[in-house]
């Protein structure tokens, strides 16, 4: 749960403004400081029930959404019907700025996502669903058929692509393509306009099925598909494109990388920012100009207009949506968010967050813009993402929202932001619990709590959703909300005194820092997300040990030790099923919070003392299983102590900037071993 945290995403179908969203349930559980000494060794997935040995069984399976996956409603129907007209006309237009903003996820997931979603939303503007199911009977399509049809398009709406929000990799339809080509043939939208729908499946058809080996997940170079950049960039041409930016003061959230023929000898790139409009000039004032730029052995060409008829329709609502402002900070942050989707400026965007800020306790509450670095592989590019809600109560901590619409690749449990870390460290931020989402995220079967001993399973049934509820407040308020970064700005000024301030690793002055237009996320890039993710949640193990913060939350006593174990075991649990996210071939993390779990599991294990306990078992099924244990006595001697010293290093690299020793640290804890557990 970055800073507009993505933690346990509950997933949620494109619907209407109108109070009728639908969540879709996650399918599965984003210096010279060494990696684990002493930790066990893991198998990926600790063979997670002989995976390997089953891989050509299994190698299909896990690019499927089985058809008997859960479907949750967000009950938000009465904090809409208690909002006044004019409220309801200023949730309109927000909640229409952002669904048409949402389209722009479509084309940055893969090429061949807003095609399917174009050929999805003429099957179903012709007819409803149980009409089709009548075309798919005749087509030939059995009963189960038409249900993994149908999930399929639920999955491409709720993650607003063919590829997981929650895991990067990609989902294919549960059907023969030939049967899913004779629904479309058979359906009414190709009747009335054959040509239009037989282009359409043709442009997507293929990839809507391929899983070549790069087609499988989201990535950059061979690793993976990604439309951030263009298929010909690699590490490299990222790593040099984010030092043009910085050398322009230019963010990279709302940008697209293209690398083009080598010209005069130089390589030749086009940055390209989201805009409304097209033409070339300054982005704002005291922004550079969009034009050709020379940079070392490089050119760079800096456009206008990536997404500009989408941009547009954003621009148009939220100006729209500014008749309705209940007060100035409203309507001043409307009008900046509307230069910043019209120009392309991020300042703007920023200029339009601070009044965000200012604006205490709306009924109304909402954010939209580029946001999440999540799915850049390089982690420097945001998604598009907008939501709106209601303020249903006002807690000590954090405000609990209902929320109306949320247009992206999948919903949140908690929120904090903006991302800026310039405006978070000297103006504020904004931390919100959304209430109806975590209302449906409790839900847990007792036959599906897969690798925990027996007698822990009715009382982790009975505790999560409290337990969650407190993670999620500690890690959105106090994690993401705190941990100063040490800077130098562009005339040489200081954040901290250079002279008392010291590293409490080494004893010494901190000697490193970010300067001028560094930011966290343009530092420490590719591991920026997932570091930010573990720190927030060793925030969240590590403060819901103190009594006043579980009384904050409503839990005394007995109850109070209940919801701190089942925290913790919560996070050794999901550590192990973060494998589940790891992809061996490449060595590489497909989702930032189940590796920062994965992480936090091996520093608990490293812990030793019995603390965490790790062994291979047969299931009930007789083939090879895993059972996790946690030692509730020693959590707050021998867990508190790990947790602590691993938070301070975390906080440490990333105060100073640090990347060699962060990348040390975490990496080598994110490793995983081909060895088997014992």
């Amino acid at each position: 749960m970055k800073r507009g945290s993505k933690c346990e995403r509950v997933r949620v179908q494109f619907e209407s403004v109108r109070c009728k969203s639908v969540n879709f349930a996650k399918s599965g559980q984003r210096k010279g400081v060494a990696g684990p000494q002493n930790s066990e060794k893991l198998v990926l997935g600790v063979r997670l029930r002989e995976r390997k040995s089953l891989r050509c069984m299994m190698v299909d399976s896990q690019y499927y959404l089985p058809n008997d996956i859960g479907i949750s409603a967000l009950e938000c129907g009465e904090a809409f019907r208690l909002l006044s007209p004019k409220e309801q006309q200023y949730a309109h237009y927000l909640s229409r700025a952002a669904w048409y903003g949402g389209l722009v996820v479509l084309l940055q997931t893969s090429p061949e996502s807003p095609a399917i979603y174009v050929l999805l939303q003429r099957l179903f503007r012709s007819q409803s669903p149980a009409q089709l199911e009548t075309v798919a009977t005749a087509a030939g399509l059995s009963p189960e058929e038409y249900q993994a049809f149908l999930v399929y398009a639920a999955g491409l709406y709720a993650n607003m692509g063919n590829y997981k929000s929650f895991g990067d990799t990609k989902f294919i339809p549960n059907l023969p393509q030939e049967k899913l080509k004779a629904l479309v043939w058979q359906s009414q939208a190709f009747q009335t306009n054959p040509t239009e729908m037989e282009e359409l499946w043709n442009s997507c058809a293929h990839l809507i099925y391929s899983l070549e080996e790069r087609q499988k997940q989201l990535g950059l170079g061979d690793k993976g598909i990604t439309t951030y950049f263009s298929g010909n960039c690699c590490l490299e041409d990222a790593e040099l494109a984010q030092k043009f930016l910085d050398s322009k003061n230019l963010s990279a959230y709302n940008t697209r990388l293209f690398k083009q023929q080598v010209a005069e000898g130089k390589r030749c790139y086009q940055v390209r920012l989201a805009s409304a409009e097209t033409k070339d000039g300054p982005l704002s004032n005291g922004e550079p100009s969009c034009g050709r730029y020379e940079f070392g052995d490089a050119v760079f060409m800096v456009q206008r207009g990536d997404y500009s008829p989408i941009m547009k329709k954003v621009s148009d609502n939220l100006e729209k949506a500014q008749a309705y402002a209940a007060n100035e900070n409203q309507k001043r942050m409307l009008e900046e968010y509307t230069r910043s989707f019209t120009l392309g400026s991020v300042d703007a965007h920023k200029e339009g967050s601070r009044f965000w800020i200012k604006d205490k306790g709306p009924i109304v509450e909402s954010y939209i813009g580029f946001i999440e670095s999540y799915r850049d592989p390089f982690g420097s590019r945001g998604e598009f993402e907008g939501f709106v809600a209601v303020d249903s109560f006002l807690r000590p901590d954090f405000t609990s929202l209902d929320v109306l619409t949320f247009a992206g690749s999948g919903i949140p449990a908690g929120i904090n932001i903006p991302n800026y870390d310039d405006i978070r460290q000297t103006e504020g931020f904004k931390n919100v619990s959304l209430g109806n989402v975590l209302a449906v995220a409790y839900s847990t079967q007792k036959d599906k709590l897969t690798f925990m001993d027996e007698n822990d399973k009715d009382t982790y049934i009975k505790w999560k959703g409290p337990s969650f509820e407190v993670q999620v407040g500690l890690h959105e308020l106090l994690g993401h909300g705190s941990g100063k970064l040490f800077v130098q700005d562009d005339k040489g000024n200081f954040n901290f005194d250079q002279e008392k301030v010291r590293n409490p690793e080494t004893g010494e002055l901190v000697s490193s820092w970010y300067k001028g237009s560094e930011t966290w996320d343009s530092k420490f890039s590719t591991i920026a997300s997932s570091y930010e993710e573990c720190r927030a949640e060793c925030v969240g193990l590590y403060l819901c040990l103190n009594q006043e913060v579980l009384s904050v939350f409503g839990h005394e006593a007995a109850d109070a030790e209940e919801v701190v174990y089942v925290n913790w075991l919560n996070m050794v649990r999901a550590g192990l099923l973060g494998l589940e996210f790891y992809t061996p071939e490449s060595k590489s993390w497909r989702q930032a919070h189940m590796q920062a779990r994965f992480v936090i599991l091996r520093v608990l294990l490293e812990a030793g003392e019995g603390l965490v306990t790790l062994q291979e078992t047969t299931g009930a099924d007789g083939r090879p299983d895993a059972l996790i244990t946690l030692d509730r006595s020693k959590i707050r001697t021998v867990g508190k102590s790990a947790i602590q010293r691993f938070l301070c290093k975390l906080q440490v690299h990333k105060s100073t900037a640090d990347v060699e020793g962060g990348r040390a640290l975490y990496e080598g804890y994110s490793e995983v071993s081909s060895c088997r557990v014992t």
